[in-house]
């Protein structure tokens, strides 16, 4: 099936292009209209497979259109508007031309019906990615943007090799349900999983994420790990190694994210634990698991790009973000921190907020499928994300001591990208029907009960007082600058113990390799060069004797040759040389 329509990752990609070349007002509506036209192909195309071609025999399908599919593309689309509105007044073409380039390919990874386009748009989300970690123009900003594309052309490359021996086994690029049954599947899901940030390949997404800069990171917050979701949602549901990987990834990431200072450090804990929670979803592979998963995915793609705008703004304004470096900020960014609030509000899942209809989905398929200890897990995991980042991150950044700072809200267009996200956040919240209409599988899981709302209620407010009792005890883990080692350390030492190894090894054996096969060259070349030489002199001195020329001097030198060969002091080459020029006097004299 074709379409008359350009498919939105090209409108993003080429869209870029021109981004350089506008100035003013121009520039900031051309930038808005990028996404906006998108958003219009994907709510009039149809179902079915799209814009597909032909290549080297093979089909390659840019559109594959149904209901997973397409929510994914509206709030990837809906985030790109809010992060270019949100980074609207930046003056920096690299960051708009990643960011846009980035939110194509993560488009093209959605809606990519085949895996040679999947691959493509694959690589070039995790290169444009790159450049929004390195935008900060910092020494640490830069190693981390080296750390983190290191670890995703790794990630590409076990999919890359899965990919190639699925070909091979299935004789086709398409892919849907692939399920953990052979070493191509396994590949594929190492490749997946490590974008996904899933444990115990996360740590480049809290050692990245953080180095951004303020409107960067609001991007980078929303598109690598949740395309991977999709990609899981897609290859794998019902795998029950997600299950405990996700169970894992919702209850360890709180431990950190209670003991970070860098309130972005502590948004990137809260992302991991947020994602376990849908890997379970898609674990546990029943319809309203997924479903769960889904929506989970959208509302946290809102409420996580609102929190990383409100830390965004607090740094754009201080040039701060640590805990023991802000405070007191509510009395002169009021909006920014009622939005902060909102964010807080959903990630924690009050009712009447996003993450209380989505989040619920997943703890309610546990307990159908009466998986006690996933359920109890999620259950601590709930409150301790309420404990870090629903309580941690506005209190110390807006409340908490008054750090003397008395910075404004931010720009009209960063606080209405707050504003606009904050708007949806309640609006789900409060109106859950319009997105189950759009989720998978059809819904009739109803959030609102007597029974859910109150033990919501009282799991939130168990966490409230556990963080205030800690804290009016001193018990609470201080605010203090410090570096929190995570598995990147084992890495790091790994990798620094392979590099000695290569260094001092191998690199011992091609320098010996190296001087040895110089050392012959240069003999070789001699030995010719000389050979040459001589060779020139004998030759030119029997012609012209041949010629009947008669001179001493011809006479002596041809003596002196023909005294060395008889000698043996010639070296080899000459004697060649000369065994050469009787061949060659022969050939003539005849």
């Amino acid at each position: 099936m074709t379409s008359n329509m350009v498919p939105p990752a090209i409108i993003f990609i080429l869209g870029s292009f021109l981004i350089p070349f506008l100035k003013g007002k121009t520039k900031s509506i051309y930038m808005l209209l990028i996404p906006v036209a998108a958003f219009y192909v994907l709510m009039n195309i149809p179902q079915g497979n799209i814009w597909t071609f032909e290549f080297w025999g093979y089909n390659l399908i840019l559109g594959r259109i149904d209901k997973l599919s397409i929510i994914f593309g509206y709030i990837f689309t809906i985030m790109t508007f809010l992060g270019v509105l949100f980074a609207l007044k930046v003056k920096d073409d690299l960051q708009h031309v990643a960011a846009i380039i980035y939110a194509g390919a993560t488009l093209g990874v959605v809606l990519a019906g085949d895996f040679l386009s999947l691959y493509l748009f694959w690589e070039v989300m995790a290169v444009s990615s790159t450049f929004l970690i390195i935008a900060s123009r910092t020494r640490a900003s830069r190693q981390a943007g080296l750390r983190y594309i290191l670890v995703h052309l790794i990630g590409g490359l076990f999919l890359l090799a899965g990919i190639v021996l699925y070909i091979q086994k299935t004789e086709t690029i398409a892919f849907d349900y692939i399920g953990l049954s052979g070493i191509e599947s396994y590949l594929i899901f190492i490749g997946i999983a490590l974008n996904a940030a899933a444990i115990p390949l996360h740590a480049w997404l809290p050692d990245a994420y953080p180095m951004g800069t303020p409107t960067s990171t609001v991007f980078l917050s929303a598109f690598t790990t949740k395309s991977a979701v999709y990609l899981l949602i897609r290859t794998f549901p019902g795998a029950d190694l997600l299950i405990w990987i996700g169970a894992f990834m919702v209850f360890v990431p709180i431990f950190y994210a209670v003991l970070e200072n860098d309130i972005r450090r502590v948004l990137a804990y809260s992302l991991l634990n947020q994602i376990g929670f849908m890997l379970v979803g898609i674990g546990i592979g029943t319809q309203l698991a997924l479903n769960g998963a889904v929506a989970h995915a959208f509302c946290h793609i809102l409420y996580k790009g609102l929190l990383f705008m409100a830390a965004g703004s607090v740094l754009q304004m201080t040039g701060k973000i640590k805990c023991t470096e802000i405070g007191g900020l509510y009395k002169t960014m009021p909006l920014t921190c009622l939005f902060c609030i909102v964010g807080a509000a959903s990630i924690s899942a009050f009712p009447l907020f996003s993450g209380f209809v989505s989040k619920s989905m997943i703890v309610t398929a546990t307990v159908n499928e009466k998986m006690v200890l996933v359920y109890l897990i999620l259950q601590f995991a709930s409150a301790g994300v309420f404990h870090h980042a629903g309580i941690k991150v506005p209190f110390f950044t807006f409340f908490g001591h008054d750090s003397g700072i008395r910075a404004k809200d931010p720009s009209w267009n960063m606080t209405l990208a707050m504003g606009i996200a904050a708007f949806a956040c309640i609006f789900i919240g409060v109106f859950p029907g319009p997105l189950y209409n759009l989720l998978p599988f059809i819904v009739d899981y109803i959030p609102y009960t007597g029974a859910h709302v109150v033990g919501q209620l009282q799991l939130l407010m168990f966490g409230a007082l556990a963080f205030a009792l800690l804290i009016l005890s001193g018990y609470y883990p201080p605010e203090i600058k410090s570096i929190n080692l995570d598995v990147d350390w084992t890495y790091r030492k790994i990798g620094r113990g392979a590099y000695m190894v290569l260094d001092h090894g191998l690199n011992a054996i091609n320098r010996v390799s190296e001087s040895s096969l110089m050392t012959f060259v240069k003999g070789f070349a001699s030995f010719f060069n000389r050979a040459a030489a001589n060779l020139a002199l004998f030759v030119s001195v029997n012609i012209w004797l041949v010629l009947g020329y008669r001179d001493k001097r011809l006479e002596i030198k041809k003596n002196r040759l023909y005294n060395d060969i008889l000698q043996g002091t010639l070296p080899i080459g000459i004697g060649a040389a000369v065994a050469i020029s009787f061949i060659l006097l022969v050939f003539i004299l005849t």
